[in-house]
C-alpha cells in the first residue's frame, strides 16, 4: 500500500509540464537514434507491427509463427491447466498461476523471450525491448464486472505492448479479448476527458457504437498482439465456461515512470531463469541493467 502511492505521488511529478517535455525530447531523440539498429523482420512481421500501430491488434497463431519453443511451451500449459483452482474470492474472477507454478513450468515465461516475439515489440516500440513476464489466467464464468472486464488503456508507459495466447477455443461465450480500434478510441479518450481507470458499458454504449467493439475470436493457440496503451480494451464475461488464456507483458527500456517495477516473478526468480537464455533475451528480462542510454 505504502509503495502505491509512492509510486502515485511521483507519477503525479512527472506530470509536472517542464519534466514532462524534458522526458518526451529525451524520449523522441532516443527513438530517432535507435532507428538504424532495428532488427530486420520478415514482411508478415511488419504486416504485424503496422496493423497494431493502425488497427492497434493483430491477430496470428502459433502455428504461423512457428517459434521453435511453441510445442513445449503448449506442453506445458496443457499440464498446468488442471492445476489452477476455479475458487475466487467474493468478488473476483480470475485466478493466476502461482509463481511457484510458473516456475515449475517455465517453458510459459521463457516463450515471451522467443527473438521473433522480441524482434516483433522492438519494431513496435522503436526501442529495445523490456519483457515484464507471463501469466497463466483462469478467468471464471461469472457475472463479476470490475477491474479488467471494464473498459480501460494500459498506462503504464507510453506504449504498453501485449501478446495474449488463448489455450482453448473461444467464442462470443467465453470471454474474448475485446477492443476498440485505434481511431475510435482516440476519438472517445477526447469526448469521455479520459486519463485512467476503468469505464462502465452503460458509459461506454452512450459515447460509442457497440458496433466498433471488436472481439478477438480464435481457436486454441490463436495468438493476439495488442497495443494495450492505444486502445480502450476489456475481457468480455465468459457465461459458457472458464477462459484460459497466457498473457506476455512489455513496455521499451525507456519508460516514462522508471520507477514502477513491472515483473511479474520476484528477483530471484528471474535470476534463475537468466541461466537458461541467450545474452540478447537476457537484456530484455533483466532490461533495469541495460536501459537506454
Amino acid at each position: 500500500m505504502i509503495k502505491r502511492i509512492y509510486n502515485r505521488v511521483l507519477k503525479h511529478v512527472y506530470t509536472i509540464p517542464s519534466l514532462e517535455k524534458y522526458s518526451d525530447s529525451i524520449y523522441k531523440t532516443a527513438v530517432q537514434q535507435h532507428a538504424v539498429n532495428l532488427p530486420p523482420m520478415s514482411t508478415g512481421d511488419l504486416k504485424i507491427v503496422e496493423t497494431l500501430k493502425n488497427e492497434g491488434v493483430a491477430i496470428s497463431s502459433l502455428e504461423e509463427l512457428a517459434t521453435p519453443s511453441s510445442s513445449k511451451m503448449t506442453s506445458a500449459a496443457k499440464k498446468l491447466m488442471p492445476l489452477i483452482p476455479c475458487i475466487t474470492k467474493k468478488n473476483e474472477f480470475v485466478v493466476h498461476a502461482t509463481n511457484e507454478q510458473i516456475m515449475e513450468y517455465p517453458e510459459i515465461f521463457l516463450w515471451g523471450l522467443e527473438r521473433r516475439i522480441l524482434n516483433i515489440a522492438e519494431n513496435y516500440f522503436n526501442l529495445p525491448v523490456a519483457y515484464h513476464g507471463a501469466y497463466f489466467r483462469r478467468d471464471i464464468a461469472n457475472k463479476v464486472q470490475r477491474k479488467s472486464r471494464l473498459w480501460h488503456l494500459d498506462g503504464e508507459d507510453r506504449q504498453v505492448f501485449k501478446v495474449i495466447i488463448y489455450l482453448h477455443d473461444v467464442n462470443e461465450d467465453q470471454g474474448p479479448f475485446q477492443y476498440i480500434p485505434v481511431s475510435t478510441t482516440q476519438k472517445l479518450v477526447e469526448r469521455l476527458k479520459y486519463r485512467q481507470g476503468y469505464i462502465q458499458d452503460t458509459v461506454m454504449q452512450q459515447n460509442v457504437s457497440s458496433s466498433d467493439y471488436k472481439s478477438c475470436l480464435g481457436v486454441a493457440g490463436t495468438v493476439i498482439f495488442a497495443a494495450t496503451s492505444h486502445i480502450f480494451h476489456r475481457g468480455k464475461i465468459p457465461v459458457a465456461s472458464d477462459r484460459f488464456s497466457l498473457f506476455f507483458d512489455y513496455t521499451s527500456r525507456l519508460p516514462k515512470y522508471p520507477f514502477v517495477n513491472r515483473y511479474s516473478l520476484p528477483q530471484d526468480y528471474l535470476l534463475s531463469l537468466s541461466r537458461k537464455i541467450t545474452q540478447h533475451q537476457l537484456q530484455s528480462l533483466l532490461w533495469q541493467n541495460y536501459k537506454v542510454k
